[in-house]
């Protein structure tokens, strides 16, 4: 079967590198057409990368974590009629016992860790072991072309696997014969290229997973057949050597068992001193995320040392790249000022059961986002571009609001479209759409592309003003502080009364401070006096 090699898509718009976060096959999976095998994560967005062949995963060439630039080969398939593995080209006519256990394993039988080769082909070209007996074969340091099979046709279970450690078989690496191993499906038909998938170990040496040598209290591995964690699990799940369906957890996503990094570390923990890790799982799931971010990948500390490295990559590199750009670029200006909103308190309140009627949660954000839309209709240089190459101001016809969005990985801005053009409760709506799917990592490249103004909350955490950095190309952002009851002087006395802090951050070479100062009095009055969103 002719060998067909997959290069890197344009996965975004002109998008020119991502960071391959997470295979989703391994060498020796059968693929089709369309079927995603990648997980790339450029321009604050992870996508699915879809296979274009029919075949079988032949090769990886990249490791996960690896930045891959658009257009290199990533990937290759053997391909030819339905039904044939890339082994099938040098075996034997097999019988049809041997032909049933060929078949595919079921979903939850796929292993989507590609940290290691193809194991060697038996004599006859063939090797049948599910995935979950092949991953157990590679913790144990195990030739898996070596195991007795016990199934029908010799496919080899994860008991055989084990029973062949246990009895003294010689693993993989350990052999004193200088003689090289037997050629694997993922070492020929590439062109020499270099394979980026490697046995655990680095040169082969055979390393015994805390999975497979614990404590004699160790806790009892969970043994599911599936199991749900982010990419960033996982890839934390291999470093430590754990199996992520041993890792015992009550969390639950979709009815499906679900892990988190801390659960993962705890289990390791827990593997080496043979105690049981359900108290320390337990605080983790207390206290969430906040104890160290699930998209953070550090590497072990040194001995005596309290330092700590986290790669400066993913998510956090784009945004750090998108803020050094726009500070270095564009010189920032903030203003700030405080609206008085008891008019906008009273107002939403009396629409809130309204929005409950018709299924929406109603917040402050869309009555924001029709105050702004009003200002920029007034001052539209708050709306604008400049395009320094061609000497020019692009004052924008649209009114695409990005709104900021705290998430595990680090902020994304999902845009909001046409905001001029639609109400209240259709804001919200989208709003809360849009953000729990950035949440999820679920936005599309297309739906963080495309805005004009942005607008970042970082009031529903707590403080009343910053100084926001500008999402570059655009040339202002406008800051959220707390509605809190705040003293403020009316008519010579001073009073308790809910205020919104603002703080806009410009771009003072296309904006100008009176126009800025101008523009939030613009907003402001439209907060304060919300009929006049109605002219919206």
């Amino acid at each position: 079967m002719p060998v067909k090699e997959f290069k890197l898509p344009d996965v975004g718009e002109g998008v020119a590198e991502g960071e391959l976060v997470s295979w989703l096959v391994a060498p020796g999976d059968r693929v089709e057409e369309d079927q995603p095998v990648a997980e790339v994560e450029t321009d604050k967005a992870l996508v699915e990368v879809p296979s274009s062949y029919d075949g079988t995963v032949e090769e990886l060439f990249v490791e996960e974590g690896d930045i891959v630039p658009v257009g290199d080969v990533i990937i290759s398939f053997r391909v030819g009629e339905e039904g044939e593995t890339a082994d099938d080209s040098g075996a034997d006519e097999a019988g049809s016992a041997e032909q049933d256990a060929a078949e595919p394993e079921s979903e939850a039988d796929i292993d989507a860790d590609a940290d290691t080769d193809s194991e060697p082909a038996t004599p006859s070209g063939r090797t049948f072991a599910p995935p979950s007996a092949r991953r157990l074969a590679r913790e144990l340091g195990v030739d898996i072309a070596a195991v007795d099979g016990s199934g029908p046709g010799g496919r080899i279970s994860e008991a055989d696997v084990q029973a062949h450690a246990e009895g003294g078989g010689d693993a993989a690496g350990d052999s004193d014969s200088d003689e090289a191993p037997a050629p694997t499906p993922t070492d020929v038909g590439s062109g020499g290229r270099k394979s980026a998938v490697k046995k655990r170990g680095g040169d082969g040496a055979a390393g015994a997973s805390p999975t497979t040598a614990t404590a004699p209290d160790a806790p009892e591995p969970a043994g599911r057949e599936t199991t749900l964690a982010t990419p960033a699990t996982r890839r934390v799940a291999r470093e430590l050597g754990v199996d992520i369906d041993d890792v015992p957890t009550d969390e639950t996503r979709d009815g499906e068992a679900f892990v988190t990094g801390e659960i993962v570390r705890a289990y390791a923990e827990a593997l080496e001193s043979g105690e049981s890790p359900e108290s320390e799982a337990s605080e983790a799931d207390l206290e969430g995320s906040t104890l160290e971010p699930e998209s953070v990948d550090a590497s072990p500390r040194a001995p005596g040392s309290t330092d700590e490295t986290v790669p400066y990559r993913g998510v956090r590199r784009t945004i750090g790249k998108q803020m050094e750009r726009s500070k270095f670029t564009a010189p920032h200006v903030t203003h700030h000022d405080t609206a008085e909103v008891d008019a906008l308190v009273e107002a939403r309140e009396e629409l809130k059961p309204r929005a409950e009627e018709e299924g929406v949660k109603l917040t402050y954000m869309p009555f924001v986002m029709k105050a702004i839309v009003a200002g920029l209709k007034e001052y539209p240089y708050l709306n604008s571009e400049l395009r320094e190459d061609d000497e020019e101001i692009v004052l924008k016809g649209d009114y695409n609001l990005g709104i900021a969005v705290a998430t595990d990985a680090g902020l994304m801005v999902p845009v909001v479209e046409d905001v001029d053009e639609k109400g209240l409760f259709e804001l919200a709506t989208e709003v809360r759409d849009l953000a729990s799917r950035a949440r999820e990592r679920k936005l599309k490249p297309a739906e963080m592309k495309g805005g004009t103004f942005s607008i970042t909350n970082f009031g529903a955490i707590g403080g009343e003003y910053a100084t926001p950095i500008i999402n570059y190309p655009e040339t202002a952002i406008l800051g959220l502080g707390a509605i809190e009851e705040r003293p403020v002087a009316r008519d010579g006395e001073v009073v308790a009364a809910p205020t919104l802090p603002l703080s806009l951050s410009i771009d003072h070479r296309v904006i100008d401070g009176a126009v800025a100062a101008e523009f939030a009095n613009t907003v402001m009055e439209h907060l304060e006096h919300p009929l006049l969103l109605l002219t919206q």
